[in-house]
């Protein structure tokens, strides 16, 4: 059975994104308190009452609202609805999206499958291994029984096709190029059996990534909803369902 919900999680995402907007109000907070004291002009202070109502607000929603550093849970649940077969998580980083699948489809089991390189330790720091860190996730939420992990390039994996059930990937295709992109979903369909599900998700350029960082988390610059129904298309997915939640877009492909 899973453990505790959040249990020993460490899902390694930068200060700067988990609690950056802290340092923030921090010091508007401390210019309003001395613009009081010294009875600064009126546009100083609305100037940091402003940074200081937004640095809340944004700490509150991705600690409450988006949840970053806790479970996630699936945005459809029409994936994998007989709820067995076989997973592959593209790109599965600390375990974040493998954990969503297993702890919501009690009867799958899952490859976890990342290439731990560079680009790894950039979001992630540095460390132990990033083996071991998306293990000890996997063991505190208890599903490393059903999972695997395996090193691989999403853009040349090293499975043979029709080798899974199913797909999912959280918000790791988006940070290829147009190149790396069409690469990855070619292997994507490749690996998938004929009339399997594929979950992609995909950081979203809404109003509440806009809102909280600017273009700082626009993984995919301004492509849009259609420029990924588009490629998702070019490699043989029907696009079953699309839809949002906060700064993601996801989309629910059959092979």
């Amino acid at each position: 059975m899973p453990g505790p919900v959040n249990a020993h999680l460490d899902f390694g995402y930068p200060w700067w994104l988990s609690y950056g907007h802290l340092a923030v109000l921090a010091l508007s907070a401390a210019g309003l308190l001395l613009g009081y004291s010294r009875q600064w002009s009126k546009w100083p202070m609305i100037l940091f009452g402003a940074l200081t109502l937004w640095s809340t607000a944004v700490f509150l929603l991705i600690q409450f609202g988006l949840d970053i550093n806790g479970r996630a849970s699936l945005p459809t649940q029409s994936f994998i609805r007989s709820g067995t077969g076989r997973v592959l998580d593209l790109g599965a980083g600390t375990g974040r999206s493998s954990i969503m699948v297993l702890a919501s489809r009690p009867q799958a089991t899952l490859v976890a499958s990342d290439l731990f390189g560079d680009s790894f330790e950039a979001h992630f720091g540095r460390g132990e291994s990033p083996q071991q860190r998306l293990l000890r996730n996997l063991k505190a939420a208890g599903v490393d029984q059903r999972a695997s992990i395996v090193t691989a390039d999403m853009r040349k994996l090293p499975f043979e096709a029709g080798s899974f059930d199913a797909i999912v990937s959280s918000y790791a295709v988006d940070h290829l190029n147009r190149e790396g992109v069409n690469q990855a979903l070619a292997e994507a369909a490749r690996v998938l059996k004929p009339g399997g599900d594929f979950l992609l998700m995909l950081v979203a350029n809404d109003r509440w990534v806009k809102f909280a960082f600017g273009p700082l988390l626009a993984h995919g610059g301004i492509r849009g909803s259609a420029w990924w129904a588009a490629r998702v298309k070019e490699a043989g997915f029907q696009v079953l369902e699309e839809g949002t939640s906060p700064a993601t877009l996801y989309f629910l492909l059959r092979r």
